[in-house]
């Protein structure tokens, strides 16, 4: 196994003023931080499941610009609750010595009214180091990564639009 390294996050979080709801990862993994964006692994599920839900069709694997846009159009805000930490490879079960996000930069720019937390260590993190500034608790869904084989894309669309619809308000049901 790969020693552990000290690694900072390397990418901003989308994000504008008529962001509604924040979804939260945990930390970036060896691909996305080589891609310098969110869930840059191919085989994650995560903008499947998001184009699903809104009702668009899913952006290029490299289109940054296009999955940026598509969160933006439907007022979504994407982020990672850690900024810095220790980690082996992309394994989050590793993560240690963790410099939490300063989550204020949205909430404070943009109404974020719900946060979700793609998967439990994000959840876990959340609860630890961001609930508390945010005042807000998060809805944890289930992870998008492979390593998450017990739920298929179908299932992870329905559970993941249930929740996110309602917490955009359904205005962007389709």
């Amino acid at each position: 196994m790969a020693d552990y390294q000290r690694i900072s996050h390397g990418f901003d979080p989308v994000f504008d003023e008529r962001s509604r709801v924040l979804v939260l990862g945990s930390f970036p993994s060896v691909l996305s931080r080589e891609n310098s964006f969110y869930y840059g692994n191919p085989r994650n599920r995560f903008w499947q499941v998001m184009a699903a839900v809104l009702g668009e069709g899913a952006p290029a694997d490299g289109d940054i610009a296009a999955k940026r846009a598509l969160l933006l159009r439907h007022g979504v805000a994407l982020w990672d609750v850690i900024e810095s930490c220790d980690v082996r490879g992309s394994s989050d079960a590793s993560i240690r010595n963790v410099v939490p996000a300063d989550v204020a930069r949205i909430t404070g720019a943009a109404p974020i009214g719900a946060v979700l937390c793609n998967g439990a260590t994000a959840g876990r993190l959340y609860r630890r180091w961001l609930e508390p500034v945010t005042g807000m608790p998060a809805e944890v869904l289930p992870s998008t990564s492979p390593a998450n084989a017990a739920w298929s894309l179908p299932r992870l669309t329905e559970r993941w639009r249930a929740v996110l619809l309602a917490a955009l308000g359904s205005g962007d049901a389709r």
